[in-house]
């Protein structure tokens, strides 16, 4: 009798994505965590505006571009060169580095919906759109009403976002995650309800994240901040493989969260001999 286990679809995948945040890793140890873990890894995103910092930021997309991994700039870079007005610069920072990504947010900087879409529009010709929704400030982000974290994913994928992220911040307690670092369910639900997982990608920097998400919608949910020190305990905790989630994924129990949500049956394949 052979071990079972969740069929994870082979890359370039559209579901169960996996985003790795860089904070700033030295090169050296960078280049060796694509090198090693590449196959897990589909998008790095380099947090932030750590790009503009990093002395051999050369190699590091360098590297990513070898391996065949898409990466992007993170979003709060891009609302600064919004905010002093030289976007020009940032697309030339994209193409020189060859990235094929960019993420529009507007986390921090005072802009607008519309505004944001704009911007999406215009990017999506030259780009994939990594959109991201949610608001840096804790404070703001628990005023969005469920109502509105659907509305703003909604207004991004129209204006021609591929994927929309949900913050929750490096902390995983912030956007759409709750003080104490648990997934606000009221939003959760209504975004499942009403948009559905496969075109979001829920930032998880936490194991608790991970594993509450992983258990609510299922092994192939599209987690992001994911830390490269995390790469290889995310990918037991989607097959079963980590006491958190062992019970979740067998071919004996049926998939279920202490709080239903909508959920695909997980798929189970046999391992190789």
């Amino acid at each position: 009798m052979s071990l079972t286990l969740f069929e994870r679809p082979a890359k370039p995948r559209q579901r169960g994505i996996t985003m790795m945040i860089d904070p700033g890793l030295p090169s050296a140890a960078f280049a060796d965590v694509i090198a090693s873990f590449h196959p897990l890894i589909d998008l790095v995103k380099l947090g932030w505006g750590t790009a503009l910092v990093t002395p051999l930021i050369d190699a590091k997309t360098a590297v990513l571009r070898e391996h065949a991994v898409d990466f992007y700039f993170g979003g709060t870079l891009l609302e600064r060169y919004l905010l002093e007005g030289c976007v020009d610069e940032f697309v030339h920072l994209a193409r020189r580095h060859g990235a094929r990504h960019v993420e529009v947010s507007n986390g921090t900087i005072p802009m607008d919906q519309a505004e944001k879409g704009r911007w999406i529009e215009r990017l999506s010709h030259e780009f994939t759109v990594i959109s991201e929704v949610g608001f840096k400030s804790p404070e703001r982000s628990a005023q969005m009403a469920p109502g509105e974290w659907v509305a703003a994913v909604y207004d991004d994928l129209a204006t021609g976002a591929s994927l929309v992220t949900t913050e929750t911040r490096e902390s995983g307690r912030s956007g759409i995650a709750t003080k104490d670092g648990h997934m606000r369910r009221d939003a959760l639900r209504a975004l499942l309800t009403c948009v559905g997982s496969d075109r979001i990608l829920f930032e998880a920097p936490t194991k608790e994240l991970q594993v509450e998400l992983i258990r609510s919608i299922g092994p192939d949910v599209n987690l992001g901040n994911i830390a490269a020190s995390d790469l290889i305990g995310l990918e037991t905790l989607r097959l079963g493989l980590r006491a958190d989630t062992l019970l979740d994924f067998t071919p004996q129990s049926a998939h279920a969260s202490a709080d239903p949500i909508p959920a695909p049956t997980p798929r189970i394949a046999a391992s190789a001999a």
